[in-house]
């Protein structure tokens, strides 16, 4: 690699991390003012999204910062996790309402993911086609198929 490959790569992550910083820096500042608790990183990441859905920002400006840090996702939540070791007492404690709270969460997204699914990938019909005119796939070429599939199965 030359210098100017070097230099252009290093500034694409430098835009990159800076983007998620400021993101970041703002959405603790506006954490401090709402009058209920958000926590800060998640406000900061809606209004990543809000930049980069609104196309204010562009995609790949903050993809190479979020790729580093998505590469070592594992290595980032080990400290979280040695800190919870220091409130095993407390977590013992409350392992029923924990363990109630994350089944029933995981119940409630699965069914909303379900219904979600459904109506996204419900048969639409086709605008400005009578029912009559859509044509359907001849069930012969079905039929044959299915019949070489089993013939294959038997071989």
């Amino acid at each position: 690699m030359s210098f100017k490959q070097v230099m252009i790569t290093g500034w694409q992550y430098l835009r990159a991390f800076a983007i998620l910083y400021l993101c970041l820096i703002v959405g603790n500042l506006i954490s401090t003012l709402l009058p209920f608790a958000i926590p800060g990183s998640i406000v900061g990441m809606l209004i990543l999204f809000i930049l980069l859905a609104f196309q204010i920002v562009p995609a790949h400006w903050a993809q190479p910062g979020c790729s580093i840090l998505l590469k070592n996702m594992t290595i980032l939540f080990v400290p979280i996790g040695v800190g919870i070791m220091n409130y095993y007492d407390l977590l013992s404690q409350q392992m029923i309402p924990i363990l109630v709270s994350c089944l029933a969460s995981t119940l409630i997204v699965m069914i909303v993911v379900a219904i979600s699914s459904n109506y996204v990938h419900k048969e639409r019909p086709v605008v400005g086609v009578k029912p009559d005119e859509v044509s359907l796939p001849p069930e012969e070429t079905l039929s044959s198929v299915i019949d070489n599939d089993k013939t294959k199965g038997n071989e």
